[in-house]
């Protein structure tokens, strides 16, 4: 990667089953073939057979005649809520690069549809509105690319994969080369980043990146990377080693455990 960093403008911002006639037609056939009445009375029987039949299944729901099941009464097919599924990162921390690529990546691979997933960032507030972050203006700068990302593209197939992408190499963030190389790898628009981190003199991107960390601090975290559950910490990657998991810290523990709760919604 080149060393080129991003532009002032940026720095300053630092995704039926059919009906059965078979037994009524052949009866149909045999009644009239054994009939010797007038052909109109013939007529009108199956004209009142077809009215009969076509009533009866008008009361029958949609669903039903079409094969799909239904498990109320009411017709409304039942609805699950997403789990919350939340990572709590720092940009330039080896731990978050870790936590993503071990357990949240492909967690999320299984589990997108059935978890809302949020990304959050790690540091302190300052007095001056502001954020100080742990590996320094550059990482605080690369929080804000990330955190633009996310409000531009907010599927996390994208923004995490993005995310990801950054993070493999996060000793070069926030390298404008690096930035536009994953960007293009993720279908971004890196002009779209350089405006949404510059906006307001900065201010917009600062802006987001304090809410994060507020967020961050609310829930009580304070290592990158941890991950929560359902709003409760469920395991933390520190110094190299997974902490805090009492359910376990591979891929599929978390996916029972996600599978569990979403059973459990309604």
């Amino acid at each position: 990667m080149a060393s080129e960093k991003l532009s002032p403008a940026f720095e300053s911002g630092l995704k039926h089953s059919k009906v059965d006639q078979e037994k009524g037609d052949a009866k149909l056939r045999s009644t009239l073939a054994g009939r010797k009445r007038p052909f109109v009375i013939g007529l009108a029987t199956v004209a009142l057979l077809y009215f009969l039949w076509t009533s009866t299944i008008t009361g029958i729901p949609f669903a039903v005649r079409h094969g799909f099941k239904s498990c109320h009464s009411n017709g409304h097919a039942e609805s699950k809520t997403p789990v919350p599924l939340e990572a709590h990162i720092m940009s330039k921390c080896p731990d978050a690069q870790d936590c993503l690529s071990m357990m949240v990546l492909p967690t999320m691979e299984r589990m997108h549809s059935k978890v809302n997933f949020t990304l959050s960032y790690i540091g302190t507030p300052t007095e001056n509105d502001g954020v100080a972050c742990k590996h320094g203006p550059e990482e605080c700068m690369g929080n804000i690319v990330e955190l633009c990302a996310a409000k531009l593209y907010p599927d996390p197939k994208i923004y995490l994969g993005f995310t990801m992408c950054l993070t493999r190499d996060y000793d070069e963030i926030p390298q404008r080369s690096l930035i536009e190389d994953c960007a293009l790898e993720h279908g971004m628009d890196f002009a779209k980043l350089n405006e949404c981190a510059a906006r307001d003199d900065g201010g917009f991107g600062m802006g987001m990146l304090r809410e994060s960390v507020r967020r961050s601090k609310d829930a009580g975290v304070t290592k990158s990377c941890t991950v929560r559950l359902n709003n409760e910490i469920y395991c933390v990657r520190d110094g190299g080693e997974w902490k805090d998991c009492p359910n376990g810290a591979g891929v599929n523990d978390l996916v029972i455990a996600i599978e569990k709760l979403y059973h459990q919604s309604s």
